[in-house]
């Protein structure tokens, strides 16, 4: 089983293909829309509330991937799912380095 920790972008795309997840972007609705990972699941914005509000709807037994632009906010979304009973919650950082590893992006507008 695996623990929560956080995962570089090098890391992260032998991590998924071992351990499939869903990826989570907790950045705001304007940061999404001007670039996100195309492997995003899920966006919820961490500074509104929707990620609070969705952490009682998500499965507890699947891993989650979470990343916003640097890994301050994904770090924070990942404690909170840890103390909300998550046990495979990884902060794999910012988007700029996710992209830049190689990881493919688009925009929403």
């Amino acid at each position: 089983m695996f623990t929560s920790n956080d995962v570089n972008p090098d890391e992260l795309q032998s991590q998924l293909q071992e351990n499939p997840g869903v990826v989570i972007d907790v950045r705001t609705l304007g940061e999404f829309n001007d670039g996100h990972l195309v492997i995003t699941d899920k966006h919820l914005d961490i500074l509104n509330g929707d990620f609070q509000r969705a952490i009682g709807d998500l499965d507890k037994s699947k891993t989650y991937y979470l990343y916003c632009r640097s890994g301050n906010r994904s770090g924070q979304a990942a404690q909170m799912m840890r103390q909300s009973g998550f046990e495979n919650v990884y902060n794999v950082g910012g988007f700029a380095d996710l992209a830049a590893a190689g990881f493919e992006t688009k925009t929403s507008n």
